[in-house]
C-alpha cells in the first residue's frame, strides 16, 4: 500500500463539538501529545476567527514539535474582496504557519444560496487565495468542502473547483463529505473517478452523520488518498468527525500501512484517553481499540475460548494499541470468570475448588437484586476477598442519621450524624453536605481522618443512581454507582437498596475500605461476612 499521512483537526473541528471548549492551555497540551504520537499535521484552528486561535498559534511559534507540523485552518476570500485586503488571509499571516488548509466551496448550491455570488467569481476566490498564500512562501491544503454532494449535482464544475486550486498551487486536495451523508461505496466509486486528474496529494475529510465517517476513510485510502482528516476520538459537530483512533488502528494493523511507528502506536490508547479527559468529556467504554470494553469478556463461553487462546474473541492482540483484555464477573460469566479474576488479584483459587461455585452462587444471588458487579470492580474486589475470609473490616457502623431541612425562603441544608467503631474506640462525629450523600461522605471521613489520614487524599468523582424497577414507583430498588479517585487511581463502587440513602452508604463504604486496602494499611476488627 501507499504511504498516508495523518492529519488532526481534533483542535479546530472537535472543538467545534457540543459541550467542548478548549482553552489556549488546553490546545498546546493536546498538540504535545499529538506530536509524540507521530500525528503528521495538527490544525490548531482558524486564527481569522477568533483572538483565542491567534494567541495559540502565536504561543506555539516558540514552541518546538518533534514529529508534527502545525497547520492553520481558513477559508477562501470573500467574494469581491482582494486576496491582499481580505483579514482572513491576512490572519493566516500573521499566524507564522507554514501550512495553511483553505476551504472553499466546490457544490453550485452553497454558492448560489449561501455565497450569493456565481460559479465564476468562486473560481476567482479559490485561486486568488491559494496564489496569495503560496506566494507568501506557504504551502496550501485546499478542502474542497461538500465535495461528494457536489460532484453529484454538477460534476464538471466541481472538478473544476479542484483543477483551479491545483493550477494556483495547491500542494494537496482534500475531499470533504462535509454532510457525512454519503455512503462508503460511493465515496470509493467517487475517488477512483477522480483520483488520475489530481497531480497533488488528495485527502479525505469525513463528517460521521450516517454513522460511516471511519469506513468511509479507510475506504477512501484503499481508492487512492494519501491524506486522512480526523478528530482524536470522534470529537466534532453534530454526529462528529472520523475518528482518528481507529483509523490509525486501521491503517497499520489491517492495511499494513505504516503511519506510526510500532512503539507510537502502543500510545494509542493513552493519547484517547489524555484527550478525552481534556476535553471533559466521558471517555466511551465500547470505543473500538481504545475503549475500556472494546476487549473485555463477559459470556462464560467466551471467557473460557479466550483463556485457551485470545485470538478465538480478540481480532488483535490489545497491547499493540496500549489497551488490555478485561474478564467481567457476572451471572453469565460462570466459575471461568471468576478463577481468572481472583488469579488477577492474587488470590489462590482454583477453578475446581469449591469456593469458586460459592462464589458464582454469591454473584448470581447479588446480581438477581440488582448488583452489577462488572461496573464497580473495586466492590467485587471486596467482595472476593470478604468471601474468601482475606479481610478484615477497618471499622464498624453502629448507626447514622441524616437530616434534611428546608425552612420558607431559606436553601435546603443536610446534616449527618455517624456513630462508628474503629479500633475498639467509639466515635461520634457530624458533618454537613450538599445533599445527603455528601453530608454521608463528610461526616465517615471526619470520623476515620485521625486513624486513616491517607483518606484526605480521596474523594468523590461520580455518582450514579438507577431505579431498577421502575413499575414499583416509590418502592423501586435503586443501584448506586460511586466513583472515586486519589492521587494515582480511579475505582467503582456499588449499593443497592429500596432506599437511596443505603443503597449510597454501602457504595461509600465500600469506596472508603478499598482506598485503605488498596494503600496497604494495616486490618483491625472482625471478618466481615456476607
Amino acid at each position: 500500500m501507499h504511504k498516508v499521512k495523518l492529519y488532526d483537526t481534533t483542535l479546530r473541528d472537535g472543538s467545534q463539538g457540543e459541550g467542548i471548549s478548549y482553552s489556549v492551555m488546553d490546545k498546546v497540551h493536546i498538540a504535545g501529545e499529538l506530536d509524540l504520537l507521530g500525528i503528521h499535521y495538527i490544525e490548531g484552528g482558524w486564527p481569522g476567527s477568533n483572538p483565542k486561535d491567534m494567541e495559540f498559534f502565536l504561543k506555539m511559534s516558540q514552541l518546538r514539535l518533534k514529529n508534527s507540523e502545525l497547520v492553520a485552518f481558513g477559508s477562501t476570500r470573500k467574494a469581491h474582496t482582494p486576496a491582499e485586503k481580505d483579514p482572513n488571509l491576512l490572519a493566516l499571516l500573521k499566524s507564522k504557519v507554514k501550512i495553511v488548509t483553505l476551504f472553499g466551496k466546490t457544490w453550485d448550491l452553497h454558492i448560489t444560496e449561501v455565497l450569493k455570488t456565481t460559479l465564476e467569481e468562486n473560481l476567482a476566490m479559490i485561486k486568488d487565495s491559494v496564489g496569495f498564500l503560496t506566494a507568501g512562501d506557504i504551502e496550501v491544503f485546499y478542502d474542497a468542502e461538500h465535495f461528494f454532494d457536489a460532484y453529484q449535482a454538477n460534476k464538471e464544475y466541481s472538478l473544476r473547483c479542484l483543477a483551479v486550486a491545483q493550477e494556483a498551487g495547491a500542494q494537496a486536495i482534500c475531499l470533504c463529505d462535509t454532510n457525512g451523508g454519503t455512503l462508503t461505496s460511493r465515496i470509493s466509486a467517487v475517488i477512483k473517478e477522480i483520483r488520475p486528474e489530481i497531480k497533488v496529494s488528495l485527502g479525505i475529510h469525513c463528517h460521521n452523520d450516517a454513522g460511516l465517517a471511519v469506513a468511509n476513510s479507510i475506504a477512501a485510502v484503499e481508492a487512492g488518498t494519501d491524506m486522512v482528516q480526523g478528530t482524536i476520538n470522534g470529537y466534532g459537530e453534530r454526529c462528529g468527525n472520523a475518528d482518528l483512533i481507529p483509523i490509525i488502528a486501521n491503517l497499520k494493523l489491517k492495511l499494513g500501512i505504516d503511519c506510526v511507528t510500532d512503539d507510537k502506536l502502543k500510545e494509542l490508547t493513552k493519547v484517547s484517553h489524555f484527550v478525552s479527559e481534556i476535553s471533559n468529556m466521558k471517555q466511551r467504554d465500547e470505543q473500538p481499540y481504545t475503549g475500556a470494553s472494546a476487549f473485555a469478556h463477559k459470556a462464560g463461553v467466551h471467557i473460557n475460548a479466550v483463556m485457551k487462546n485470545p485470538k478465538t474473541y480478540e481480532h488483535i492482540e490489545p497491547a499493540l494499541v496500549g489497551n488490555k483484555n478485561r474478564i467481567l464477573v457476572s451471572e453469565l460469566a460462570g466459575k471461568t470468570g471468576v478463577f481468572v479474576r481472583a488469579q488477577g488479584l492474587d488470590l489462590n483459587l482454583d477453578k475446581n475448588d469449591p469456593r469458586t461455585k460459592k462464589i458464582l452462587e454469591l454473584i448470581q444471588r447479588l446480581e438477581h437484586e440488582g448488583y452489577h458487579f462488572e461496573a464497580a470492580d473495586a466492590s467485587f474486589e471486596l467482595l472476593m476477598k470478604r468471601a474468601l475470609k482475606k479481610y478484615n473490616k477497618f471499622f464498624d457502623l453502629t448507626g447514622f442519621r441524616v437530616v434534611i431541612e428546608k425552612e420558607s425562603n431559606r436553601k435546603v441544608t443536610t446534616e449527618a450524624i455517624i456513630r462508628l467503631k474503629v479500633k475498639n474506640a467509639k466515635v461520634h462525629t457530624a458533618a454537613d453536605g450538599d445533599g445527603p450523600v455528601n453530608a454521608l461522605d463528610n461526616a465517615l471521613r471526619k470520623a476515620l481522618a485521625d486513624f486513616y489520614p491517607a483518606l484526605s487524599k480521596m474523594h468523590l468523582s461520580d455518582f450514579k443512581v438507577r431505579v431498577l424497577d421502575e413499575k414499583a414507583g416509590t418502592a423501586a430498588k435503586v443501584r448506586v454507582l460511586i466513583e472515586s479517585q486519589d492521587e494515582d487511581d480511579t475505582w467503582s463502587t456499588i449499593g443497592v437498596s429500596e432506599n437511596i440513602i443505603e443503597a449510597s452508604w454501602q457504595a461509600l463504604v465500600d469506596s472508603v475500605e478499598y482506598k485503605l486496602l488498596k494503600d496497604g494499611k494495616q486490618l483491625y476488627g472482625h471478618t466481615r461476612e456476607t
